[in-house]
């Protein structure tokens, strides 16, 4: 025992205990990441009901249903209550818990003989009384019948409503094929997916651009930084950190980004006048052709010449996309030929003038296309043969200014137009003289912010920006199709504006892009219950963890003779004091001579100089020269050199003995 004792102390106290069980990651990650519904963002009928993973917006309607389950008969606890002094209490501890007095279901409606019954009862509910019974039943009960109100037409409803039958439909409606399918659908068909929240950093500005591959695994942000960053579900892990970061143009901002029908290309749009096709993987593929700006005529030209405000690639054809200029035009494009467009589009305007047009969009089907124009209006052209400018559809005056988002329904008669006067406008295809709704008070500040549809395009979606001094912040706001009325106020951020917005319907998310002049990025809304893969796939993945292998030592050469390629680099400030002690490098003047000369230099009580000692000293520098009239000090050695010549005579002596001296032109120059 001794020496199991003393073999046991050598081991850890946990050693050979069973380790406690760990929670699930990707449980434990959707807790880390549920939102916090509560606050003014939040509107009245979005409300989060329910605990867990139940969480969810629903709309009123469902909530009162939601109260008369849990309340089914609210006079029963005043008929129970004089029953008894225990019954009474019991009553008395439910009511300060906020519980019914009944256990188990609640009793079908209708039912008269409860009053009979004072305590509560406990247990599945009792059949409903047949009124006439030929024989014993046998089975199960049969439900209950539903309970007809006094003086209504309606009946009572426990749970979602029912569709409506088509003898309830109008005249109008059964005309409409489109309007009777939202009809037949409930009110409460939809729901948000606003549980939980993650956010894609790495901008450092705001995120004006998004796109979501059609799959749902791949994720594009565009940012005001000039930079595009790829996120990809399947290879990231809780960090949601991007594999790669592109900058398309040096100095433009990125302003639109759309992948190709098939996602294995996108197309980047920025402020410069050329867009580029990227593959899957973000490598160029090209680089559009730019027009000659010296062309007054757009059409005449080979490409934009101006910078690009919008571009969407063709849902249907995989080689054309759109881009639309603040030119003034709309340009389409063969993918395969980045030499010259196929299509120049010039909208129609009041006067002549390059007015920008700063958004475009496809229809669902790619036969249409729309350009919202800087004056304000929205024009709609049909491919079609033999087309050209000329609009089919012209809506002069839409918006008050600039026209940042447009897109269509996937039946082709709604169009939503987003614009920078704060407004969201419904428009009806087939009759485009007016909106059939618009929606107000939603600041926009942003010119890419857009406007779309949820999967089932019953909800209309779009993004807010903040004001000065306003205290609401960035909102996503959900509207009814059915209704046009606001459904849902959703607070993504409470200082950063939202820009971009999108509700993809593979993966039942929606993904917001939020930012402003120092930070960006994109919020992700999911529900675990609802929503599939993407955010789910990464966000319970743990990152992984450094091992030994990883460790990579730096070499570290320590040679004093080795050459001067291989010695450490001297620090700046070793550097700097070689260089103030080189007079050449320094530019140092030489300082006056105390003392004794040296080095050619004499001391300064004779000079500083050589060559001024010696002059001084030969007495060929006179100190009264300057004093002295130049013609008098000339003059004075013209008797000199007439006696005793040394220079000049003595060489023409021989040759020349008298000098010979020009004449005079005088005498010419009279004449």
């Amino acid at each position: 025992m001794e020496e199991d004792e003393a073999m046991r102390a050598m081991f850890p106290l946990s050693f050979g205990k069973k380790t406690k069980s760990t929670p699930n990651s990707a449980s434990a990650a959707h807790t880390a990441t549920r939102r916090v519904t509560t606050g003014p963002a939040m509107g009245s009928s979005s409300a989060a009901v329910g605990d867990g993973a139940s969480q969810s917006a629903v709309s009123s309607r469902s909530k009162s249903w939601l109260t008369s389950l849990r309340n089914p008969n609210p006079s029963r606890g005043a008929r129970s209550r004089d029953a008894g002094g225990g019954a009474e209490e019991r009553d008395d501890e439910d009511e300060r818990a906020g519980v019914g007095p009944e256990v188990g279901p609640p009793l079908p409606p209708g039912g008269d003989e409860e009053e009979e019954h004072d305590g509560a009862r406990i247990g599945p509910p009792r059949p409903p009384p047949e009124e006439e019974e030929d024989g014993a039943m046998i089975g199960p009960p049969r439900p209950p019948p539903p309970p007809q109100e006094e003086e209504d037409d309606g009946e009572a409803m426990i749970g979602p409503p029912r569709p409506q039958r088509p003898s309830n439909l109008t005249d109008s409606e059964s005309d409409d094929d489109s309007d009777r399918e939202y009809v037949d659908l409930p009110d409460d068909a939809f729901k948000l997916p606003l549980s939980n929240e993650v956010v894609l950093k790495g901008h450092s500005r705001v995120v004006s651009a998004l796109a979501i591959d059609h799959s749902g695994s791949r994720v594009l942000s565009g940012s005001y930084d000039y930079s595009v960053r790829m996120y990809d579900f399947q290879g990231m892990n809780s960090k949601l950190q991007s594999f790669r970061q592109l900058e398309p143009s040096e100095g433009h901002q990125v302003r639109s980004i759309s992948w190709s029908p098939t996602s294995d290309r996108f197309l980047c749009v920025t402020g410069s006048a050329q867009a580029k096709i990227y593959d899957r993987d973000g490598l160029t593929l090209g680089e559009f052709i730019k027009g000659d700006m010296y062309i007054r005529d757009l059409k005449n030209t080979k490409g934009h010449i101006s910078g690009l405000t919008c571009g969407e690639w063709n849902p249907k054809v995989k080689e054309t996309i759109l881009t639309s200029s603040e030119d003034g035009s709309l340009r389409i494009w063969d993918v395969s030929d980045f030499k010259s467009q196929k299509q120049v589009v010039k909208p129609k305007l009041s006067r002549p003038a390059r007015i920008p047009v700063t958004s475009c969009a496809w229809d669902f089907e790619g036969k249409r296309i729309v350009g919202g124009i800087g004056d304000g209006s929205i024009q709609i052209w049909a491919l079609k043969p033999g087309w050209g400018s000329r609009p089919d559809i012209h809506a002069e005056k839409a918006h008050q200014d600039d026209i940042t988002g447009l897109k269509f329904s996937t039946d082709g008669q709604i169009l939503l137009s987003r614009s920078m006067d704060g407004t969201l406008k419904v428009w009806d295809l087939r009759l485009m003289r007016s909106p059939i709704k618009v929606f107000e008070d939603l600041p926009n500040n942003y010119p890419q912010t857009n406007a779309a549809f949820s999967p089932d395009e019953q909800l209309i979606l779009t993004g807010t920006s903040v004001e000065k001094d306003g205290a609401s912040g960035g909102l996503l706001c959900f509207f009814s199709r059915k209704k046009l009325e606001l459904e849902s106020r959703v607070g993504i951020s409470p200082q950063l504006s939202v820009v971009r917005c999108a509700w993809h319907p593979k993966l039942n998310q929606v993904f917001a892009t939020v930012g402003d002049k120092k930070e960006g990025g994109t919020h992700i809304l999911y529900d675990p219950t609802m929503s599939k893969r993407g955010a789910l796939v990464c966000v319970g993945r743990a990152p992984r963890k450094t091992s030994v292998d990883d460790f990579q030592a730096e070499p570290v050469i320590h040679n004093p003779h080795a050459l001067p390629l291989f010695r450490d680099q001297p620090s700046r400030k070793r550097q700097r004091e070689k260089m103030l002690k080189d007079p050449i490098k320094s530019h140092k003047p030489e300082l006056p001579v105390t003392g004794p000369g040296f080095g050619g230099r004499v001391g300064s009580t004779k000079g500083s100089l050589l060559t001024q000692y010696l002059l001084k000293q030969g007495g060929l520098i006179k100190e009264t020269w300057m004093d002295e009239d130049p013609r008098e000090a000339i003059l004075k050695y013209a008797d000199v050199a007439a006696k005793d010549p040394k220079f000049i005579a003595p060489a023409y002596e021989k040759t020349q003995p008298e000098a010979v001296f020009a004449k005079s032109d005088s005498d010419e120059e009279d004449e």
